[in-house]
């Protein structure tokens, strides 16, 4: 079951969702709330070609990202044509164990239409998560793409789960956060 405009508004004052900064009234939907980007992106430093192998015995992604990502800070990203990058909404976003809820990420159409994807294939907000939620974004249009720090980019959509979990969410990306550093001039993704 998704929980409309009014289901969402009601979880959120119960505690049920928690999201800081809390969006404003006009970000919710029929059936969706609406999240804004944050001003940090990482980007790859891998050379094309390079394989990485995630199925092999002692692969830890966050091992990997330490010596291949590199994290910016900057109020505008130029996303070129067939260039990938990570981003986080700039809010946090809680779902506690008890409140019976799930949550989807989806992209915002108006971004669909240019060929911005905002998530390939992580959509789902588990019970128990709590941090920022993570984008991966990739450009399959024709232009370059602005992403500017404070746009709506995706959007949630809640769904009641049948029960409470016998434990949270507590993948590798539990609490996550985009860490912050110093602002940079706006930077355009390379292919």
């Amino acid at each position: 079951m998704i929980l409309t405009d009014r289901e969402i508004e009601i979880a959120l004052d119960r505690g049920r969702i928690s999201i800081e900064p809390r969006p404003l009234r006009d970000a919710l939907s029929s059936t969706s709330i609406d999240l804004t980007l944050a001003s940090t992106f990482a980007e790859w430093s891998a050379k094309p070609g390079q394989a990485i192998r995630p199925g092999a015995h002692g692969y830890v992604y966050s091992q990997l990202a330490k010596h291949f990502q590199k994290r910016i800070d900057v109020d505008q990203y130029a996303l070129s044509p067939g260039a990938f990058v990570l981003a986080w909404t700039a809010e946090r976003v809680s779902i506690p164990v008890d409140s019976r809820l799930a949550a989807r990420v989806e992209g915002k159409s108006s971004l669909a239409r240019l060929g911005v994807c905002v998530h390939i294939t992580a959509p789902t907000i588990h019970c128990g998560f709590e941090g920022q939620i993570q984008l991966e974004m990739f450009n399959f249009g024709p232009n370059t793409i602005i992403l500017d720090a404070g746009m709506r980019v995706c959007q949630l959509i809640f769904e009641q789960t049948v029960g409470t979990p016998e434990r949270g969410y507590q993948g590798s990306f539990a609490k996550q956060t985009a860490k912050k550093k110093a602002k940079t001039k706006p930077r355009k993704a390379k292919r």
